[in-house]
């Protein structure tokens, strides 16, 4: 944990990291969660600890409003923790927000609002990433898609149909095809780190991929859907491109891009993460496992990170190592080495990339 990142998230009150570490101030011997409502100390008096226990060791002890030191979390956290669990075993089962604060002894709303605060999005967007996540395991076992409907918990093929067809990427027969029937298309631009290859169906884009030429990027982009009918079409493209040039600018893409790709649970909860990580930022991978409630799994956040099928709009190239090193990057350490050092310098500069939109 780098220690700007642990002070951002005191001074924030940031819930994601209370799991991640603990810090210590050194005029009261008091440790704390980031979260903790007490006034925030001088920062020249706290001390960062990666658990209770070496907080412990080191001779603080564990605040009485946040209780670091309770394996559970608060009673908040533990309740929605609770909820989280019911769902992992039940995601085949109808559960509405109702149902599940009365589970717990909450209200509808105070669960929404802690839930949401908890892990980063609401009870109803994690039963849907599990379903899908149960959907697509059915059919790359073969299963028949009405089969595997009901399943995943879906109420009806079409229902399945609709959630598939806008987190899973294509329809699912498509999916199971590689891309049979499917017409993509794509367009190139030329950046400061190479070709960027966009593809998309008429759901939204589908691949954006880093390289040296066009043609390269093209022969990879016919590997990964082989069946599926490409067509270049730059004209088509373009308010994907577009956005695409303000991704490189440090800017968000914009609220009318849509995309359609496939995922499971997990990776769509690490891509979520990933997008709220500041332009000229970074994190690690650890943190981000952190913040989607999973802080042992930061391998699988790596992994997430290399089956990204969309460089920039998912912002994989700013998760570093736990020391700050670089690691690895799909499209090249030399192209996260380069978007990093654009980011640092556009945050601090403010020159934005004028590029072409390749015709």
């Amino acid at each position: 944990m780098l220690p700007q990142i642990a002070w951002k998230a005191v001074l924030e009150h940031d819930s994601r990291f209370d799991e991640a570490f603990v810090y210590a101030v050194a005029s009261t011997r008091v440790y704390c969660r980031p979260s903790c409502p007490s006034r925030r100390p001088d920062r020249r008096r706290v001390t960062f600890f990666a658990s209770p226990e070496q907080a412990e060791a080191a001779g603080f002890r564990a605040c009485l409003r946040c209780a670091p030191g309770s394996l559970r979390g608060t009673q908040t956290e533990w309740l929605v923790k609770q909820v989280r669990q019911y769902l992992d075993a039940h995601s085949d089962e109808p559960a509405t927000l109702t149902d599940l604060a009365a589970l717990v002894g909450m209200s509808p709303f105070r669960l929404q609002r802690a839930f949401t605060r908890v892990f980063g999005f609401s009870p109803k967007t994690y039963q849907n990433a599990k379903r899908i996540q149960r959907f697509r395991q059915a059919l790359e076992r073969g299963v028949g898609i009405t089969d595997a409907s009901y399943q995943a918990g879906f109420g009806s093929s079409s229902r399945a149909w609709e959630q598939a067809s806008r987190h899973m990427g294509m329809t699912p027969s498509a999916f199971r095809s590689g891309g049979k029937g499917v017409v993509m298309h794509y367009a190139s631009l030329r950046t400061p780190v190479g070709f960027l290859l966009v593809a998309a169906t008429e759901r939204g884009v589908s691949s954006v991929m880093l390289g040296g030429s066009e043609p390269l990027l093209v022969a990879k982009l016919k590997r990964k859907y082989p069946n599926a009918l490409l067509r270049r079409n730059p004209k088509r493209l373009l308010p994907y491109r577009q956005a695409l040039a303000r991704c490189l600018n440090g800017n968000p893409a914009g609220a009318g891009l849509t995309l359609d790709v496939k995922s499971t649970a997990f990776q769509f909860q690490t891509w979520m993460a990933l997008q709220q990580i500041p332009a000229g930022s970074t994190r690690t991978y650890r943190e981000i496992a952190c913040i989607i409630g999973r802080p042992a799994a930061s391998r699988a956040v790596a992994r997430a990170c290399a089956t990204n099928p969309l460089a920039l709009l998912i912002p994989c190239h700013r998760v570093v190592r736990q020391d700050g090193s670089l690691a690895g990057y799909r499209w090249g350490i030399r192209r996260k080495k380069a978007l990093l050092r654009l980011e640092a310098a556009r945050r601090q500069h403010g020159r934005p990339w004028k590029g072409r939109l390749n015709q």
